[in-house]
């Protein structure tokens, strides 16, 4: 699993008037299919008065394609959530969820209105969204004696991992997360280190 980016704000808004229609582009960070569903109820709570509320979301990293949905919500197939999802797509950004909300002002846009409407309302949105990279980590434990400890805190730091928490008993308990990266580097030093003594337990989450 490679560093992807991610929305570095925790909502953006943008909005268009197009033909006495009001669109409000909301774009949101969102961790996981669930976040992305709160958030367009959310928005639809927000909102009861319009007509649509169509959405995208890339709910995972930005090749994981059993994290990607999308909704027209009445406007004509293939208008709306899809063409929004393009945009999602094409920005290669993870754990976004974009919700498009319509007032109607009256004039109906046609088929090609509706796509330039919905997907350009996304693609403005990602010109303006700030981004921050996020790094996939893998959790693991680690018993070490007390006289090893400084050396793999060390070996963590040189291997971009975090030192989540350390326990001390008899022996060193250690909680770490690794760059998924780095993990086949990281296993073989402390192999050397130890002599094959320690070993990494994956914590299951």
């Amino acid at each position: 699993m490679n560093a992807y980016d991610i929305p570095a704000e925790s909502l953006s808004i943008s909005e268009e008037i197009i033909k006495k229609s009001r669109f409000i582009t909301l774009l949101a960070h969102t961790d996981g299919v669930e976040a992305a569903r709160a958030f367009v109820q959310q928005i639809k709570s927000e909102h009861p008065a319009a007509r649509h509320h169509c959405w995208a979301w890339v709910a995972g990293s930005p090749d994981d394609s059993q994290q990607l949905g999308f909704s027209d919500d009445g406007e004509p197939s293939g208008t709306a959530g899809k063409p929004m999802l393009a945009q999602l797509m094409g920005s290669d950004i993870g754990e976004i969820t974009a919700v498009v909300v319509r007032y109607y002002g009256g004039i109906q846009l046609g088929t090609g209105g509706l796509v330039k409407a919905y997907g350009g309302g996304v693609q403005q949105g990602l010109k303006q969204l700030a981004r921050q990279q996020k790094v996939p980590m893998r959790s693991f434990r680690l018993s070490c004696d007390y006289a090893q400890l400084a050396d793999i805190e060390r070996m963590i730091k040189r291997f971009e991992g975090k030192l989540v928490d350390s326990e001390f008993l008899d022996v060193v308990s250690i909680s770490l997360a690794l760059p998924y990266a780095q993990i086949a580097g990281f296993t073989q030093n402390l192999s050397d280190f130890s002599r094959g003594a320690l070993q990494l337990l994956p914590i299951k989450q």
